[in-house]
């Protein structure tokens, strides 16, 4: 702001090196003289710096990944109602490539004076982006919260899915029922759940079937489309069963082996990811690695909410227990699985 030092300084009655500090976010000041430089930005009607303008006690930005994968509707539906039940509101911005990006989304949250930003399964679980723009928003003392992929060395509370757990209780079940050859098809490497998911299942692979196992790995999109794709090329290489990155990727996968003439689960047996809505609706009733989005939700807010009113403790990551729901798309391997 090209503003008059000297006439804020005379207003407020303190030094021009004091309005200054007050200006810039610099520590010395004290309270009182904070509230006296403010008082007369105000009254000489010059526009506060972001940084000093008021923030409504009652708006939380929340920003989800998109919406076509039902598992973050839901989050967005736990995490919105335990807001209400604070008093606060939720601003929803959802990322599409035809709509605005996580930085765009921030920025008119950050104009709004919300309180503080929950991301979902946001930029931040990608391990090759600028973690610059959340470190800004620390600078600007704004509180955040991440779910679902964390930044190491960024102090940012984060509460994630144990995607370790969840690729090792997958390929655990796969193995109890016979099976020895088991894909693995997930999203992109660069994601941070993809890779702990994938380390699990390798882990879970290589100790209960040898040094060789757990190399049949496709890496694609998170959605039916890239699912099928990948399928289809691990079934090529004779998988018998599939560990899937999402619920959407599994039904990708029932499809690309229904396609080549293959029974799920009599063929191939197929494990999703996350339970979401209707899941057990699908034919067959799908096998999944339910995530715990109420329990994630529920102490989003609070930790949050904690942030928000400054009790915030050491940020951390905390992760959730996952959990293997049984259906009817995997079963005991067949001799003639896959052939």
């Amino acid at each position: 702001m090209a503003v008059r030092l000297d006439d804020i300084a005379r207003q407020a009655g303190v030094s021009k090196a004091t309005v200054s500090r007050v200006l810039n976010e610099r520590p010395g000041v004290s309270a009182s003289a904070r509230r006296a430089v403010i008082t007369a930005l105000d009254v000489l009607g010059y526009e506060r710096p972001s940084a000093l303008r008021p923030r409504s006690s009652g708006l939380v930005g929340l920003i989800v990944a998109e919406l076509q994968n039902p598992v973050f509707p839901l989050f967005a539906q736990v995490i919105e109602s335990n807001l209400a039940r604070h008093g606060y509101t939720a601003v929803l911005g959802t990322m599409t490539p035809e709509g605005a990006g996580e930085d765009e989304y921030v920025g008119m949250l950050l104009d709004r004076g919300v309180s503080g930003i929950v991301f979902v399964s946001g930029l931040h679980a990608d391990t090759t982006i600028d973690r610059s723009r959340y470190e800004d928003l620390r600078r600007q003392r704004m509180p955040i919260v991440f779910v679902n992929g964390e930044l190491p060395g960024l102090a940012v509370p984060t509460l994630s899915c144990d995607d370790g757990v969840a690729g090792r209780i997958a390929a655990r079940h796969l193995i109890d029922l016979g099976h020895r050859r088991i894909g693995f098809l997930s999203g992109p490497a660069r994601y941070s759940p993809v890779r702990r998911r994938l380390a699990g299942f390798r882990q879970a692979m290589r100790e209960l079937l040898g040094p060789g196992a757990g190399e049949l790995v496709e890496l694609t999109t998170f959605d039916v489309t890239g699912g099928q794709a990948a399928a289809n090329r691990l079934i090529e290489q004779g998988a018998t069963a599939l560990v899937c990155g999402s619920d959407l990727m599994a039904l990708g996968a029932i499809r690309a082996a229904r396609r080549r003439g293959l029974r799920v689960p009599e063929d191939v047996s197929v494990v999703g990811a996350d339970d979401s809505l209707l899941m057990s609706f699908t034919d067959p009733p799908l096998t999944t690695v339910r995530q715990p989005v109420l329990a994630i939700g529920v102490a989003t807010v609070r930790t949050l909410i904690d942030e928000i009113r400054g009790r915030g403790g050491k940020a951390a990551e905390h992760l959730f227990e996952p959990e293997l729901v049984v259906r009817a798309s995997t079963g005991a391997c067949s001799p003639n699985a896959a052939l």
